[in-house]
């Protein structure tokens, strides 16, 4: 029933990146292992609190990257549990349940293993893990250069991005890991739309390339958004850094398109921070999910990612407004600080733009994040003097409303023995 799950989920993840038809079936179609085995307890050290099934890895690498950044050291326990999860073959799953049980090569995840390297990268002490993982992509990877989300299928972009930010992360050059003559890179270059593309989707990535005969991929917000990382050749964290005045620049196109179809890799990252820069733009600095029959939502792991693409290009100012939009909106998405993928992903988004991530939109994101998993073992100076600046903050606040209320309190109550006097007065006279 595992097996039949996450085939199910990787067709819906699919389906969903892709913006097709196919993405009508709902999660309720998909044979759940949590519904068969009844409410079985969260394993210990895991972070959040919902079903562990489709991305129990991928979450707990993002919360340990971004804790690990915010100069937070989480527990051994959370450690262990994500090193745990990786199989012999150095691939990790989406998620197991029982971590002594062998893993389906079939079905490990290339997503997962992606960010489990950049966590335990940011951590450091891992480095047979971290090695094996590397080892595992280099295996995985498809002839074109690219990486599929499970082994064996085709090559997408949002997969192939977050392997070529695992190698960054481990300081392995894309350039050099290559597969039948073509590089990470050549590969990631597959998705990317050149001159032969609409010029308002010049630099963007579709999720897959098209069959032959069907037509041409549109660009994907998601994709382009994940990918613009890899693109900019960057890796999580993002450091804030090479910081540019200019925009991104947009494609060149010279000859019209007719001709050019590949972006160059030099032209990579800007082509995608062109792109992006416009599309956030456009839609009131976020990006937008489009599903066939559903109305157009706010994407934002896509307008995250897009940000975070966007200040690994040297661009921060055009990033800027995204960040915004998610200080004020990224409530909706973290669920109020329990979501923690989502949670971790904006204090990712915060570091890289300089916000404090103790005091994101009204929220300490930190100490969210840190609730959602187990105690951590140490709290570095500077996550310490953020939770205590916004404790400040709000404990200033709460002063002023304490006094505030005094204040009212008695000249209710002056008011109050006021009115008690005259009436009594007026009694006595009467």
């Amino acid at each position: 029933m595992l097996t039949a799950a996450r085939a199910g989920a990787a067709a819906l993840a699919a389906a969903l990146l892709a913006g097709t038809a196919a993405a009508t079936p709902a999660f309720a179609d998909i044979p759940s292992p949590t519904a068969s085995l009844g409410a079985a307890p969260l394993p210990d050290g895991l972070y959040g609190k919902g079903d562990p099934t489709y991305d129990g890895v991928w979450r707990q690498s993002l919360a340990l990257t971004a804790l690990t950044s915010a100069k937070v050291t989480p527990a051994d326990s959370a450690v262990s549990w994500l090193t745990g999860q990786q199989c012999a073959d150095g691939g990790w799953p989406s998620y197991r349940a029982d971590a002594a049980t062998a893993c389906d090569p079939a079905f490990e995840d290339s997503n997962a293993t992606a960010l489990a390297i950049q966590a335990l990268s940011t951590l450091g002490g891992h480095q047979d893990a971290v090695d094996k993982g590397v080892q595992w992509l280099k295996a995985n990877q498809n002839a074109d250069g690219s990486w599929a989300y499970n082994p064996g299928n085709p090559g997408d972009a949002n997969s192939t991005g977050l392997a070529v930010n695992a190698l960054i992360a481990t300081k392995t050059d894309p350039a050099g890991v290559a597969k039948a003559g073509r590089n990470a890179f050549d590969g990631l270059a597959v998705f990317q739309l050149g001159c032969a593309a609409p010029a308002d989707q010049r630099g963007a990535f579709v999720y897959q390339t098209a069959p032959a005969g069907a037509p041409a991929a549109e660009a994907n917000a998601l994709a382009s958004g994940q990918a613009s990382l890899a693109a900019a050749g960057g890796r999580l964290p993002v450091a804030n850094g090479n910081r540019t005045d200019a925009a991104p620049k947009a494609l060149a196109c010279a000859d019209g398109g007719a001709t050019a179809t590949a972006v160059p890799r030099a032209d990579s990252g800007e082509a995608a921070g062109a792109y992006l820069t416009a599309q956030l733009a456009a839609g009131g600095q976020h990006l937008t999910l489009t599903l066939p029959g559903a109305a157009p939502t706010p994407d934002y792991t896509a307008t995250a990612w897009a940000a975070l693409g966007l200040v690994q290009g040297g661009h921060p100012q055009q990033a800027a407004g995204a960040v915004d939009w998610l200080a004020e909106e990224g409530g909706t998405w973290t669920k109020g600080g329990t979501d923690a993928a989502a949670t971790a992903t904006l204090v990712l988004v915060a570091q890289a733009a300089q916000r404090d991530p103790a005091a994101f939109g009204g929220a300490d994101l930190v100490k969210q994040l840190t609730a959602l998993g187990p105690a951590p073992k140490a709290v570095g100076a500077a996550s310490a003097s953020a939770s205590a600046s916004a404790s400040t903050e709000k404990d200033k606040d709460s002063g002023i409303g304490k006094f505030w209320l005094l204040g009212v309190g008695l000249l209710i109550g002056i008011g109050g023995g006021l009115v008690l006097s005259l009436q009594r007065k007026r009694g006595a006279k009467l």
